[in-house]
């Protein structure tokens, strides 16, 4: 059995997500907080304007808040509960909530570009997990890989995760395709890519602040 670090910071993350669902959903308010609080990329865009709702620039970061239902929450932080603990325990708490920020940033970038256009919310926590799922991958992947031309061990197992999620993130868009489930495919492959590419310097930061 896989024995679990603590990581504080990363249960609290859980815990605080978990609430803001809780109470959003009891209340009957969960549509319209998608609205006002979601990442809208036409927002970005200039295309619409809400009178009320969270700053725009916000919204990458609230939306993290904000999930459809029990289940899209559950899952989410089932990933967040395995992952984030062994992450914040390589990177620390600092580190690790400043990953989770700038994932969610990097995901909410990578779902505007396809679609500036859309008027569609984009709501949940999976694009900031999925840097912590990055991250997890570049610290703890026991894959032993070999350099490519001039490209190191490291270059190479970066590049071969990339392209293994960005794989998935794809069968997963076609097996809910034509139906009323929408998966944020780029966002989930913008956060991953964060992840991959700050995972070391992160770890690397905290040891030589040490």
């Amino acid at each position: 059995m896989v024995q679990l670090p603590p990581g504080r910071l990363t249960q609290w993350i859980v815990g605080v997500t978990a609430a803001v669902w809780a109470v959003l959903a009891l209340a009957g308010w969960s549509d319209q907080a998608a609205v006002m609080g979601g990442f809208i990329p036409a927002r970005f865009a200039g295309l619409i304007r809400l009178a009320d709702g969270v700053p725009m620039w916000l919204t990458p970061f609230t939306a993290t808040l904000l999930h459809a239902n029990l289940l899209h929450l559950g899952f989410n932080m089932l990933m967040l509960l395995f992952c984030g603990r062994f992450v914040e325990s390589a990177i620390g708490p600092l580190m690790l909530a400043l990953l989770y920020i700038l994932g969610a940033f990097a995901s909410a970038f990578a779902q505007y570009l396809p679609e500036p256009a859309s008027v569609v919310p984009m709501i949940g926590a999976s694009g900031a997990i999925s840097a912590i799922v990055g991250a997890y991958a570049v610290l703890f992947s026991q894959q032993k890989v070999k350099a490519i031309g001039p490209f190191s061990p490291f270059v190479v197992r970066v590049v071969w995760l990339a392209a293994a999620w960005i794989v998935v993130q794809i069968l997963m868009g076609l097996a809910t395709f034509g139906t009323m489930t929408r998966v944020a495919i780029a966002a989930h492959i913008g956060g991953f890519l964060a992840g991959l590419v700050l995972a070391r310097p992160m770890l690397l930061w905290r040891y030589r602040s040490a």
